[in-house]
Parts: C-alpha cells; structure tokens; sequence
C-alpha cells in the first residue's frame, strides 16, 4: 500500500451511485463493482476497501490514501474520492467482528473475490458481548424498529436503569442508546430498499419519520443519496 499524504485534494467525481453486486448476511456485507466519490462521512460498521485493479483514492481522517486495501474502522471519518477500478468493498457490524477480522478475512481469501471473502468472512470467529443484558436491550431495539423505540423500554427489557443502559450502550458498542437505535433503523431500511421497497415504504417500515428522514440518515452516514445508489445492486441473501 502507498503511504498516505497529507495533501489537499481536487477529487474527479465519478458517478454518485453503487453499481454491482451485494452479497447481503446477517453482520456483513460485501459489494462489488464500481463505487461512487461520496462526501465525507462516519458510520458504525468497520469498512474494508479492496481494489481489484489500479489503486484507489480515499480520505480517512483527513489524510489522502492511494491504495490498493484500506481498512476504515467504525465511526472513523472517511471519503471516496476516485476509485477508477471495480472494488471489493466489506461492511461489518462491531459487536460482532472487529477491524483485524475482516483483514485476517481478506488475507486468507488469497485472490479476493465474493464467493471467496463470504467463505472467509463466515469462518472468522464472532464478537460476544461481554454483558448478557446488552443483547436483551438490542433485541428489544429490533423488536421495537418499526415504531418508537424508548430507552425505558430497552432499560426495562434489560432489568437496567436508564443511566445504567447508557453506560453499558458507550462501553460496549461505542455508541450511546440513541445513535445505535438510529444505525439499526438505517441498516433496516436499507434491507427494505434492497428487496424491492420504495423509499416511503422502507423509510417507514424501519421507524423513520419519513422518506426526508431516511435519505437525511443514508448521507449523514454513507456519504450518498438512498434514492440513487441502492437501485443499481443485484442482492443476494447469505444465512
């Protein structure tokens, strides 16, 4: 990998949509094809970048990268800011596989490729949380996804208090109650939207306000418009 540069950046932009395939599973992703130049942005999944041609440039926390692999680990600031080659691009969910896992993934996969990053990916070993009563609070947020999820429900859900709950949620998903409630809604959202949903109907069926909302949401933390860069994948469901 090239070393990073701190430079200021001119970025030739690209088309604004993911175009490709997305192999879909329960706490990873991986999309292949072409990736769009996005805005600057942070979301909760750890990212592994991998070109399978010329170099890629992005920006991780203000610093430019021309590299064939970068990984970007949860809530760190980044941005695509050319990428002339199809990319094999994972997603993963912390709490179940960490930063070093999708690369021990990627380096056993030998030549990357879906079928073989999902292989490597399913045989990586998952996270568990070190408090039983966290997993009660989220799988009462996923319960709760399509309508008003409160931190009372999840505090009572996990025989917690709210203060308690908080503390737990910043200790141990790094996120406070609200702003995982608020990625949980996205990545339901997103689903919908892979499956065939229109934007109003995924919007609402994960929780949002509305379809404002959700596309606020999506370019908040992707760096790109729901309604132009979730059409164009061909999805597949992995167990």
């Amino acid at each position: 990998m090239i070393a990073p540069q701190s430079i200021t950046w001119e970025p030739r932009l690209q088309h604004d949509s993911w175009q490709g395939t997305l192999w879909l599973a329960p706490d990873f992703a991986i999309l292949h094809g072409a990736a769009g130049a996005t805005d600057s942005h942070a979301h909760y999944a750890h990212q592994l970048m991998l070109s399978t041609g010329a170099p890629f440039t992005a920006e991780l926390d203000g610093i430019v990268h021309t590299a064939r692999h970068l990984l970007v680990e949860s809530l760190r600031p980044h941005a695509i800011l050319a990428a002339p080659a199809p990319m094999l691009t994972i997603y993963a969910e912390p709490q179940r596989l960490r930063g070093a896992a999708l690369l021990a993934a990627a380096a056993s996969a030998g030549a990357p490729s879906l079928n073989s990053l999902a292989a490597a990916l399913q045989a990586q070993p998952r996270e568990q949380l070190a408090d039983a009563r966290v997993q009660r609070a989220l799988d009462q947020v996923d319960a709760l996804l399509s309508g008003k999820v409160s931190a009372a429900a999840l505090a009572q859900a996990a025989h917690l208090s709210l203060s308690q709950l908080e503390r737990l949620f910043s200790a141990q998903l790094g996120l406070p109650v609200r702003r995982l409630v608020l990625w949980r809604r996205l990545r339901l959202a997103i689903r919908f939207i892979l499956l065939g949903g229109t934007l109003t109907d995924a919007a609402h069926g994960a929780g949002f306000a509305d379809a404002a909302h959700f596309s606020r949401t999506m370019r908040s933390l992707f760096g790109v418009r729901a309604d132009r860069s979730l059409r164009q994948l061909q999805v597949t469901l992995l167990d």
